[in-house]
């Protein structure tokens, strides 16, 4: 893995609770790095939960200034880490390094799947969609920057998920992606998963996107989280994962670490969680 640059993608456009914008602004400055720091536009948020393409717009604009900045480190031949933000984010940064790679999988490490579409997402909340996008299925109105140049969702694997929506787990089916669940962690260990997971996102490509949500973990460890989930994994397990990761940075594209949200954390325990990971990620 080539030297880290920050990339502070200080956006919740993606979801309907305010505060993943602050998360950047509190990890990014704990670290001696490069660090691009990208504001989202001042405009007035949409909350309707009628709205089932919530500042569909914006995060397109958004998401084209992630993929530029991050297209921008990886041509300086540097690896960028995007803090979010929420999900959305990961986007731009993903199909940077697909674009630049050319062939790479993912692992999408997250208590939910991410991969509705507009025609199957309940909320309308654009962080639910994203890694269908990235994988090129359906969502083009979120890539409308970028032309047949996805990851395979062949080589595209979930860590962690626990609540999937009925009609997007059809989605997921069809696409083709693995999923891995919060149960097969507790049954077969954290990094015998992730072993089966590079195993797969590595298959005849060149490399990996990591691409990490805090709320893989559950909230009584990770409470500040937009959209916490019960019965997550633990710290422990969450480092083992990362250690596994980083056994095998030879292969590591580009990394994702999202939603923090600060204002819903506690004592600073997932804060101190997140930081624990960069750390983990910056010193090898």
């Amino acid at each position: 893995m080539k030297d880290i640059n920050f990339i502070s993608a200080c956006s919740d456009l993606g979801v309907n609770i305010n505060g993943t914008e602050k998360g950047p602004l509190i990890l990014a400055p704990n670290f001696n790095v490069k660090n691009y720091i990208l504001e989202k536009e001042n405009i007035k948020k949409s909350l309707n939960p009628n709205d089932l393409r919530k500042n569909e717009i914006y995060i397109n604009n958004f998401t084209e200034i992630i993929f530029n900045t991050a297209t921008k480190i990886l041509n300086n031949n540097k690896t960028p880490l995007l803090i979010g933000g929420d999900h959305s984010c990961s986007i731009g940064s993903a199909l940077a390094s697909q674009k630049y790679y050319k062939n790479i999988g993912i692992i999408w490490i997250d208590a939910h799947g991410d991969y509705n579409t507009f025609e199957t997402t309940e909320s309308g909340n654009i962080h639910g969609l994203p890694l269908a996008a990235i994988t090129g299925y359906k969502c083009e109105e979120l890539t409308n920057f970028i032309t047949n140049n996805f990851i395979n969702p062949k080589n595209c694997v979930i860590v962690g998920a626990r609540s999937i929506d009925s009609n997007e787990i059809g989605n997921i089916k069809d696409a083709g992606v693995t999923i891995y669940t919060t149960e097969d962690i507790k049954n077969e260990g954290a990094d015998a998963i992730m072993k089966k997971a590079i195993e797969i996102a590595s298959n005849n490509t060149n490399g990996i996107h990591i691409s990490l949500d805090l709320d893989v973990m559950d909230p009584s460890i990770a409470p500040g989280v937009s959209i916490p989930e019960d019965n997550g994994i633990n710290d422990n397990e969450m480092y083992l994962l990362i250690d596994e990761i980083l056994k095998n940075k030879e292969l590591i594209t580009s990394i994702d670490l999202v939603e923090l949200n600060p204002t819903l954390d506690i004592d600073n325990k997932t804060k101190n969680i997140a930081i624990n990971i960069l750390n983990k990620i910056i010193e090898n």
